[in-house]
């Protein structure tokens, strides 16, 4: 029998206020509960159970984004992955992989993209091959990243 797969995200409604609030912790995700009440028209604790049910309901995170080469990680990559069979099994497979960072169903040439951060190219090796080993995995295509030049996180509210 096949595992469950991950159940699709309801869409939740978000208003003005839910949007204004997302931007503004998209500039400042520590921004005190003080200053966001201010920025949006609401109070304190009006502001603090607005995140908290944007929170909860998944439509938001608030999380630490790191720059990989600032930690010891030489090399970011996406796998492109090809594979024979449903793919809700496979991609609970290569969710298992604790190696892979981002992963996406594709429609297209890939059946998925797989983002690995990894310290040197010995680990990148080993992390298409962990992929390329798994059964239903029909061939991948590593794109290595020669250099970050754009990364934004403020779509999803305009």
């Amino acid at each position: 029998m096949a595992p469950p797969s991950a159940p699709r995200p309801v869409p939740v409604r978000i208003d003005d206020v839910d949007q204004r609030i997302i931007e503004q912790l998209q500039v400042d995700g520590r921004m005190p509960y003080t200053k966001l009440a201010s920025a949006v028209g609401l109070s304190e604790a009006a502001a603090r159970q607005r995140v908290q049910r944007l929170i909860d309901t998944g439509v938001i995170q608030v999380v630490a984004v790191t720059n990989p080469l600032m930690v010891g990680r030489k090399r970011v990559a996406m796998i492109g992955v090809c594979t024979h069979g449903p793919t809700d099994e496979m991609a609970q497979k290569l969710r298992d992989l604790d190696v892979i960072e981002y992963l996406v169903i594709t429609a297209g040439s890939y059946d998925f993209l797989a983002e690995v951060v990894v310290r040197d190219e010995g680990e990148l090796l080993a992390a298409t091959n962990s992929i390329r080993s798994l059964p239903g995995v029909v061939n991948t295509e590593t794109f290595v990243y020669l250099e970050l030049v754009k990364q934004t996180f403020t779509w999803g509210v305009h």
